[in-house]
């Protein structure tokens, strides 16, 4: 192999790939970056047996070839090198010559023979929507998934398509939510669990623009390709796996509140210093006519504010983890949110003010305890 490219390019896409290597694994060809000269690109690829990233970029190939080389050796040192360009050369002892202006490094890599293959997805089902609105719905709905392995179908995004919508949803025992979007074109009603790793790297692609992306799917395993970069990830189920979520949402509450967004989160960022410093991080909310009430305590002191809210229903105290509460509030973009709830053991719905079917958010209350 020998190919010339520019340093910003390369360093640009070792960026890229390197997050689907593997930190913590018994083969160590999967903490490697495959390289892969082929016509008029330099192809980067990298695997951790569940996410694949391959990114291509225009270069000059002299001469075709791949090889392995080790990935947190090779990124941290092209990093330094986007300025300038640069002469890869594989030698038959599987060495990489790097060559930049009058210098040179070689590199130790791996054959490629031994790299996994990446999942090629092609003629499967699809579905388009705008990149702004695959971004929106990820980021609104990732950070609801679970994190520890008690329950693993938890730990990815349900994405549901009925040929209109996209549904997207996120629970960790503790809360939920539910993103919805419409779709421009499908082949067919799909659904499939995503991991949240995954996701989030898809969303670091994604534009908030008006152009359009397509998501593939085959079986078990999900793609998208954006500008000349391939996501390919296996997924954790379908549907059948997931919790039957629409069973939690009830038709009618008890108590609708509908409050301003900012002044709630505001007072709710004021009371997470003292939850968060010798509390339980919990916050109440002590519902009485058009007031409520938000309160927090720890060993460092207490804090009491008021709001001014319009209520329609009964008057009830709640509390909650200040923490989920605030990252729903977060992640709603209209001016007023509706809490809506049935006492005070019953989880409370959030949703925008507008558009309340397109966003939904759950919390679970917690025990009160003062």
């Amino acid at each position: 192999m020998r190919v010339f490219c520019e340093g910003l390019e390369l360093s640009n896409a070792v960026s890229i790939v390197i997050k689907a290597t593997s930190s913590k694994t018994t083969n160590p060809i999967l903490e490697g970056i495959k390289l892969k000269a082929e016509g008029d690109y330099l192809i980067l690829s990298a695997t951790d047996g569940e996410l694949a990233i391959e990114k291509r970029i225009m270069a000059d190939v002299k001469l075709e070839g791949e090889i392995v080389v080790p990935g947190k050796l090779f990124s941290e040192f092209v990093r330094k090198l986007s300025a300038e360009q640069i002469q890869l050369v594989l030698d038959d002892r599987n060495q990489l010559k790097i060559k930049y202006t009058d210098s040179e490094l070689f590199i130790q890599c791996q054959s490629a023979n031994e790299f996994p293959t990446v999942k090629q997805i092609e003629n499967a089902q699809f579905f388009e929507l705008k990149q702004k609105d695959l971004k929106e719905i990820i980021d609104r709905t990732i950070f609801s998934v679970a994190t520890d392995d008690t329950r693993p179908i938890l730990k990815g995004c349900l994405f549901e398509q009925d040929g209109k919508t996209l549904t997207s949803v996120a629970l960790d025992g503790f809360r939920l939510a539910i993103a919805k979007k419409s779709i421009k074109e499908c082949s067919a009603e799909s659904s499939i669990i995503v991991p949240a790793r995954s996701l989030a790297e898809i969303s670091k692609l994604l534009d908030d623009e008006e152009k359009d992306v397509r998501v593939l799917i085959e079986r078990n395993y999900m793609m998208i390709v954006l500008n000349g970069t391939k996501i390919v990830t296996r997924c954790l189920g379908t549907k059948e796996d997931f919790i039957n979520y629409k069973q939690i949402i009830p038709s009618n509450f008890a108590s609708t509140i509908t409050v301003a967004k900012s002044q709630l989160l505001s007072a709710l960022e004021r009371a997470s210093i003292l939850s968060h410093v010798g509390g339980d991080n919990s916050v109440k909310f002590e519902i009485n006519n058009n007031i409520m009430q938000v309160s927090a305590k720890s060993e460092a002191g207490t804090v009491t504010e008021k709001i001014t809210i319009s209520l329609n229903g009964e008057d009830l105290t709640i509390a909650f983890n200040i923490s989920f509460f605030m990252d729903c509030l977060r992640n709603i973009a209209s001016d007023y949110v509706m809490l809506k709830l049935n006492g005070q053991v019953n989880p409370c719905f959030i949703v925008p003010s507008e558009n309340e079917e397109e966003y939904v958010y759950l919390v679970s209350p917690i025990r009160q305890v003062y």
